[in-house]
């Protein structure tokens, strides 16, 4: 077998993340989806090139965007000889994306990639009951008019009432929200702790903006330039005032509004690439994508739901003979403060360490200052198969500036999952 070639990560872009509801709520999953990836083939002149794969995908989707990622290049000027693949890992679904492209160019099946996501809860699927779902399916097969008829003898208006999608897991009824208070609580994770870690969010991103570092990153869409969801004036004393959002009744809930991801739409793309193809298109690599792994934790049988980057991480640490301090900087995704700090809290934990993760120790600490220089999901919004692609994008233009380092990506998703990588330069 061929040796591993290495992966560069040429950029990407994204469109502002906007809250559910505002700017985009008449847009949908393809039409966020081909902006992004139309901005990305715009920026790196790609128009009528034919690339190895495009991966693409979305969490809360129509039926009819099953075939969403070849959908959107057939809209975005790549040549239409460009292939592509749909598919979904909740909030890990574009690095899951990258993740595949860069697996592809390794091994030399293909030259060049995009991987990205999109997602919008303004344009949500509602579904009709299993009972009205069933006699519009027995009417539709039914061979004469007068047998389309008779179907209709056993509807009920009950059988209108809909169903809308949710962000429950189906295995527990509960919401993220509602696992990560759980989680909070476990760890010891204070309402001001997580307060001051989302002010800290929309700071760092509001600075980020003003020095230009998305200008290049961000394309308008829709009228909008930045982040609608971005509050450059937050402060601890403001989220204060907020109550839980999550645990209503017990008076000791500590999630809320301010400290939770709201519901967003948005898209992203990012361009990966053999050295070979980046030469020859006169693309300067940013960074390398050198690594990840994946995991999943019991959240039904008790841990935590947004727990599996603790056990990811240190699976490829070990992996790469690193340490969770052999990193300029970490790019940790915030679903929720609550659940960032309650991963930092397990990593310096010897108990969990050494028993939950097998380890000799605790895996230690990482400087508070390293993390999310640019801001993240708090401020940015999250939505949910987007977020990935934004994360790369980001990092590594933030490596590129830097001129040299490594860099800790960590995504938490649904389903008691996380999905993890390394970035070097």
């Amino acid at each position: 077998m061929k040796s591993l070639r290495p992966v560069a990560v040429l950029g990407g872009s994204r469109i502002p993340f906007c809250r559910q509801n505002t700017a985009y709520a008449d847009v949908g999953n393809l039409g966020l989806s081909i902006r992004a990836l139309g901005a990305t083939v715009e920026k790196f002149d790609l128009q009528g090139e034919v690339l190895g794969e495009v991966i693409m995908g979305a969490v809360i989707k129509h039926s009819s965007d099953w075939n969403l990622a070849r959908e959107a290049v057939l809209s975005s000027g790549l040549s239409p000889l460009t292939p592509a693949i749909t598919l979904q890992r909740a909030c890990g679904t574009s690095l899951d994306a990258l993740v595949a492209i860069g697996n592809k160019i390794a091994t030399g099946q293909i030259e060049a990639g995009i991987g990205g996501g999109s997602d919008t809860t303004s344009d949500v699927p509602i579904v009709y009951s299993d009972k009205l779902r069933r006699i519009l399916l027995n009417a539709n097969a039914a061979k004469t008019t007068m047998d389309k008829l008779k179907t209709f003898t056993k509807f009920r208006l009950s059988a209108l009432k809909p169903s809308f999608p949710g962000v429950a897991e189906p295995r527990t009824g509960k919401s993220m929200g509602q696992h990560c208070e759980e989680m909070a609580r476990q760890w010891g994770i204070t309402r001001e702790a997580q307060d001051a870690l989302a002010v800290s969010s929309h700071k760092k991103l509001a600075a980020a903006y003003e020095r230009g570092f998305f200008d290049d990153l961000v394309v308008p869409f829709r009228g909008v330039k930045r982040d609608n969801i971005l509050r450059p004036d937050s402060s601890i004393e403001k989220l204060a005032t907020l109550k839980p959002a999550f645990d209503k009744t017990s008076g000791k809930g500590t999630l809320t509004a301010g400290n939770s991801t709201p519901l967003t739409d948005g898209a992203s793309a990012c361009l990966l690439a053999s050295e070979e193809w980046a030469r020859a298109h006169n693309i300067e690599p940013l960074c390398y994508l050198r690594d990840a792994q994946s995991a999943a934790v019991d959240f039904v049988g008790g841990e935590g739901l947004l727990m599996a980057p603790t056990i990811a991480v240190p699976e490829m640490l070990a992996r790469n003979g690193l340490t969770l301090q052999d990193f300029d900087f970490y790019e940790i995704h915030e679903a929720f403060a609550a659940q960032v700090l309650c991963t930092l809290k397990a990593w310096e934990d010897e108990t969990y360490c050494k028993t939950r993760l097998g380890l000799p120790a605790a895996l230690g600490a990482i400087d508070p200052a390293k993390m999310n220089p640019n801001g993240s999901s708090l401020a940015t919004g999250h939505p949910f198969a987007a977020t990935g692609a934004r994360i790369i994008a980001t990092a590594a233009k933030e490596l590129a500036q830097r001129g040299s380092g490594r860099c800790l990506v960590s995504i938490c998703t649904a389903g008691g999952m996380g999905v993890v990588a390394i970035l070097e330069r």
